[in-house]
């Protein structure tokens, strides 16, 4: 296992950060981890990269034991915090130059890395000069420096234009050809296009860990459907495979089916037999942003 995590719990004060939390990431996958704000995300990747100890459970990062192998952990790790730290008066390669230094690497290294991140046409600015962007490469860039074979990215495309975005997720993906990575995002399509597998906590608790491919298989579809009247949820209750019924606002509801079966024309014949008139009627495929809805809200 790349990472394995078993039981961690982290308190504030009172606050309850993390809740006996465990799951395992084997090597070469990428993995959405998700929840709203204050979720515990971010402790979670600190903890990992030995930033913060937790109060109980015990991790592991390729092998190494969070507490008794720390210097070894560290070493494992690529670590692209959510607010990325950058000296900007300095040049593109003289911080990562530093950076090396820092590493103990050789600095052969920092052409490879530039090349790799696609720096090198901006490779001869200081860094005050990129663009959101390139300043993310940058921080990439120098969490790959010491080749680790863990990469933890905190919001890695945070405040990124729609052509930024294109751009770091294909380095993510790339990298991840060869590297297991732990991105954590609040962009579900981000997710979707980037990662294999998804895990979402929510008050600090697991509550979901989901291939991706799994979750787009499932067995369960949502019905979306507009009447000229309100409509009581005890009456849409009696159609067969329902899961789930909800009014979203005035006569519209979601109705949930646990069926692969095209459950549309259940609803209109439905609305005919009630002498309903059906003002919209639409499939909406199971996805991470109603998963994500379902369990955090």
């Amino acid at each position: 296992m790349s990472i394995a995590v078993k039981n961690i719990t982290k308190t504030f004060g009172k606050q309850i950060a993390l809740n006996d939390v465990s799951f395992t990431i084997d090597k070469g996958e990428i993995v959405g981890f998700l929840g709203p704000n204050g979720a515990g995300k971010s402790t979670m990747m600190r903890i990992l990269t030995t930033y913060y100890k937790a109060d109980s459970g015990e991790a592991k990062v390729n092998g190494f034991n969070l507490t008794s192998a720390k210097k070894q952990v560290q070493e494992s790790i690529g670590y692209l915090p959510e607010h990325n730290p950058l000296y900007l008066d300095m040049y593109v390669k003289e911080y990562l130059s530093f950076n090396a230094s820092v590493y103990g690497v050789d600095k052969i290294r920092i052409d490879d890395v530039v090349e790799k991140t696609g720096l090198s046409p901006e490779a001869h600015k200081k860094i005050g000069q990129l663009s959101k962007g390139y300043r993310q490469r940058v921080g990439l860039a120098a969490a790959l420096l010491h080749d680790p074979e863990v990469l933890i990215l905190d919001e890695p495309t945070t405040g990124l234009d729609p052509n930024q975005l294109v751009e770091i997720r294909k380095l993510i993906r790339e990298i991840g050809k060869e590297k297991t990575i732990l991105l954590s995002t609040h962009i579900m399509k981000e997710v979707e296009a980037v990662c294999d597998r998804v895990i979402l906590i929510n008050k600090g608790q697991l509550v979901a860990d989901k291939k991706l491919e799994a979750l787009r298989d499932a067995n369960e579809q949502i019905i979306e459907v507009e009447f000229d009247y309100r409509v009581e949820d005890v009456l849409l209750n009696k159609l067969p495979h329902v899961a789930r019924v909800k009014n979203t606002g005035g006569f519209v509801y979601e109705i949930t089916f646990n069926t692969d079966k095209d459950m549309r024309p259940a609803v209109f014949d439905f609305a005919h037999d009630n002498k309903l008139k059906t003002l919209q009627l639409s499939r909406k495929n199971k996805n991470l942003e109603s998963l994500f809805t379902e369990l955090t809200s």
